[in-house]
């Protein structure tokens, strides 16, 4: 199982730009890291599970793509999402 909807919820209205916002670059980014999160702790137990793997390096290349087109376009943003999520060192 992966994110609730509750969860989910919790995430969207964090990281929203206003309040019918839903799917802006921020709100994408949160929301895949979320689920790489939860990927990243299934694959500790369950180390041979290799479709989760394929899938969790997809959902890390879709996020790196999200990150280049936010930081291009504005890198405030970008800095500030990245420090809240604690995605880099």
């Amino acid at each position: 199982m992966s994110l609730t909807t509750a969860a989910t919820a919790q995430i969207v209205k964090t990281y929203q730009r206003s309040k019918s916002d839903t799917g802006s670059s921020e709100v994408q980014i949160a929301l895949l890291t979320a689920r790489i999160e939860y990927l990243t702790e299934h694959l500790k137990i369950h180390n041979h599970d290799f479709h989760t793997r394929y899938g969790l390096t997809n959902l890390v290349s879709q996020r790196r793509k999200l990150l280049n087109y936010l930081k291009r376009k504005d890198v405030k943003a970008y800095r500030t999402l990245v420090q809240q999520l604690n995605i880099r060192g």
